[in-house]
């Protein structure tokens, strides 16, 4: 009962409630949900599983079924900056392990954990489609880098930091 209760007063909960209730047609809308669920709380947690799972009246193994079915859903918290190293085979070739190592340094970070502040979050995946431009990260869904080297890394989360602590 006391979860139903925290769910019910947290603000996120209510937010998505919101968007659910306004949809026209609940049916069909999953990946739609879930997408602004993680747009609401940055990943999806079995305790937001389970309260879409029941908002939309479908089983929970759905859900999550669909959850860790598609990559672009976290089940982990991830950063406000999610930054995408590149470790395919040109960029691999090319330096991106090193790439990976300075971002990861620089961050204090080791796996694909939030840095503390909650700011960033590293991810090595296999290809980013710029091949002629390795090695390359993309930090959230547009700020694209290639040709980077390690001596870059620093000035470019330095960026982030400043547009942060300008907010």
């Amino acid at each position: 009962m006391e979860e139903n209760q925290a769910l019910t007063t947290d603000p996120k909960f209510a937010e998505l409630d919101e968007f659910i209730d306004n949809l026209p047609d609940k049916k069909g809308m999953l990946i739609g949900v879930l997408h602004k669920a993680q747009e609401i709380f940055g990943y999806l947690p079995a305790e937001v599983q389970h309260h879409i799972a029941q908002k939309l009246d479908i089983p929970e193994s759905t859900v999550f079924g669909v959850v860790t079915f598609y990559s672009f859903f976290t089940m982990k918290p991830r950063g406000k900056y999610q930054i995408k190293v590149c470790l395919g085979t040109a960029c691999y070739v090319k330096g991106g392990q090193k790439i990976s190592d300075r971002v990861k340094e620089e961050l204090g970070v080791t796996g694909d954990e939030p840095t503390p502040d909650g700011l960033f979050s590293v991810q090595e995946v296999r290809c980013l489609g710029a091949c002629s431009m390795a090695p390359v990260m993309l930090i959230g869904e547009r700020d694209f880098y290639g040709r980077l080297t390690p001596d870059k890394i620093p000035q470019i989360i330095e960026s982030y930091r400043r547009k942060e602590n300008k907010k």
